[in-house]
Parts: C-alpha cells; structure tokens; sequence
C-alpha cells in the first residue's frame, strides 16, 4: 500500500475519533448535557430523536458525493461539523444543543461514506477490508479515548468545555482535508441527479441484498443490545457498576472486532467473513444465558457478542463499496440508514420480547442473523 495512503487512513481515523466522539458521547453524559442545558432528561431524549430522524434523510446528502467528488464531499461534511459545534460555543442554549446535534450528525452521515467511497477508489477491493478495518477502529477509539476526554473537560470547566476543542480540530481538519488530500483522480462520478442514484440503488438486486444483510445484522445485535443492562441489573443488581463497565467493554469489544477485519477478512473473502461473523455471532448470542449464571461469565459473552457483531459489519464495507462502484457513496449512505432501520425495528419489540428472559432476545437475535445470511447469499459484486 503506497506511504500516503497509508497517511491517509490515519487522517481519516482521527477525523472520525472526532466526529464519532460527538456522536457518541451524548448517551454516557447526557445527565451532565441535561442539567448543563437546564432541561430533564425527558427533553433531552427529544433532541437525540431528532437526531436519528435526520439519518434517514443521509443518502440525500451523502449522494452529493458521487456527483460533485469524494473530496467535496468530505470538506462539504467536516464544514457542516463546524458549524454544528462552533454555534454552541458562542450561543449556549438547548435550542442550539438541539441544532448541534443536527448539523454534527448529517455531517458525520456525509463524511463516512465519503471517506469509504474515496478509498474504495484507490484501493483495490483485495486490500479494502484492512482499510475499512483501519478508518473504522475511529468508532471504537473514538469510546475508549475521545468520550472520556470529553467527560474529563466536562468535569474540570462544565458542559460546554469539550466544543471549543471540536471546533478547533474541526478547522484543523477542514484545512487538511481542502488543502492536503488530492482530488481523487480514480473516482467514477455518478450522474449528477440525486434522486436516480437512489432509485437506482433499489432497482438492482445485488445492492437491495446487501442492503437487507446490514438491516438483519443490526436488528440481531439491537435486540440484545436495548436489553443487555435490564438483563444485568435483574440478574446482579449491581446496575451503576456493571453497566459502566459493560460500556467500556463494549468500545474494547469493537476495537478487537475491527483488528480482526484487518487480520482475517481481506484473506478468506468478504462474503465468507460475513457469513462467519453472522455464524459466530449467533453462536455468542446463544451462549449468553448460560454464562450470564455469573456476571463475569455475563460480561465475556457480551464482549464475544459485540466482538462477532463488530467483525461482521465492519467486514460488509469493503463490500458494499464494490457493489455499485459508480454509486458508492450514495449506496453506503442508504446502508447507513438501513442500518438504523434494522435497529429501530428491534427497539420496537425488544424489550416486549425480553418478557420472556434472555433466552427470547438471543432467539430473535439468531433469527434476524439467519435472514442476514438468506440476503447475503444474493449480494454479490459484479
């Protein structure tokens, strides 16, 4: 892999420690964000509902990629994060949280699959797995490192601490992003209509198909995932200690996922690597009720759980980015918001299902992962 490349992804990981650190870290401080921004948590759960509304409208923007360039894209995203966290600094309120929020995440939604899409045009599709690996372990670090520096700051100078760092790095990033990186010579632009590189997604079966694996593949893990604290509450009653510590074991969980993409995936063939995630992962699942007789038997399957269901979806990138190579932006974005599809659908049972104990949400968990496997026998490159 030539040397800039390779400087590349490091650039493209810590944008995405960035972005990903504003993603995430709303969910372990939201008390502090709520009794910062004065509101309840009630309210404030409002504004994260907004929040993932707007992923479902990401393709409309991430589609602009494939018709104005990968670069464009990634700047056009990193300004959008700009704008989000600097109008916090200089105007405080819930509202402005609230528009953060917003902003922050259509940028996110933009950037990832432009930086994916970039890479799937100078990469070969031999070696794209251990890329995606690399730009992706940006989620995990992103967990491990950027959500407790966060909560550092929020600690020591108050809630509005961590922004003015995020939008100084977010300036820091734009100017390396115009500046440095070079227009990408190797893209294939797609027409400039985004409304038909849409369309045309839905009109051919291989993309469809993958599509379904990442919407299965996220409703197997979310069934477990909206019920694996009540799980460990119920079953040890020691929720504040646990769930902390099953919160980190998660952020771990992923980091190993994506190293095992880099090591594995790229030599045994994506199709294959999905399937063995989706085989492994419910073979975790199933296991879950039996080691969760002792809490650290509980917390070793859930990070076997979190370990497969990471090196499965991580390993579906490279994939998707093959798929349709002219509309490779536009599709990993509307892979995106079937991801949160496939969750939304999970949440909207998951906790009715756990009723029945532990053992239900791994059967349904098996189940969607069974569908993953049907769909992925159809998504194929061409």
């Amino acid at each position: 892999m030539p040397s800039r490349i390779r400087l590349e992804i490091v650039v493209f990981m810590l944008i995405r420690v960035l972005t990903n650190t504003m993603h995430r870290m709303v969910y372990p401080l939201l008390p502090a964000f709520a009794r910062g921004l004065g509101v309840d948590i009630e309210t404030f759960a409002l504004a994260l509902t907004a929040r993932s509304t707007v992923g479902a409208a990401s393709p409309l923007f991430a589609a602009l990629t494939d018709s104005r360039g990968r670069k464009t894209g990634m700047v056009f995203g990193m300004v959008l994060f700009l704008i989000g966290v600097g109008v916090v600094v200089v105007w405080p309120s819930f509202p402005v949280f609230v528009a953060a929020l917003i902003l922050t995440t259509i940028g996110k939604y933009v950037i990832d699959p432009s930086i994916h899409a970039y890479l799937g045009d100078q990469v070969p599709y031999a070696r794209r797995g251990l890329t995606a690996a690399l730009v992706e372990m940006g989620w995990s670090l992103s967990f491990i490192v950027g959500v407790p520096l966060a909560g550092f700051l929020i600690a020591r100078w108050g809630w509005l601490a961590p922004f003015p760092l995020f939008s100084v790095l977010a300036l820091l990033s734009i100017g390396v992003l115009a500046w440095w990186l070079p227009d990408s010579a190797g893209e294939t632009l797609s027409t400039p209509h985004i409304f038909y590189n849409i369309s045309r997604i839905f009109r051919y079966l291989p993309a469809v198909a993958g599509l379904m694996v990442g919407a299965w593949m996220s409703a197997a893990n979310e069934t477990v995932n909206l019920v694996f604290g009540v799980w460990l509450e119920d079953a040890f009653g020691l929720r504040l200690t646990a769930l902390g510590a099953a919160s980190m074991l998660i952020g771990i969980s992923e980091f190993f996922g994506e190293s095992i993409v880099g090591w594995i995936t790229d030599r045994v063939g994506k199709p294959r690597a999905i399937a063995g995630g989706l085989v492994l992962n419910s073979l975790a699942a199933l296991a879950l009720p039996r080691l969760g007789t002792t809490l650290t038997g509980a917390f070793i399957g859930l990070f076997l759980f979190y370990v497969t269901f990471e090196f499965s979806l991580v390993s579906s990138i490279p994939l998707m980015t093959e798929i349709m190579p002219t509309q490779r932006a536009t599709l990993l974005a509307v892979y995106a918001a079937g991801l949160s599809l496939g969750r939304a659908l999970a949440a909207s049972f998951a906790t009715w299902l756990f009723a029945w104990g532990i053992g239900a949400s791994v059967l349904a968990a098996v189940g969607f992962n069974f569908l993953a496997g049907v769909a992925l026998r159809k998504a194929k490159i061409p």
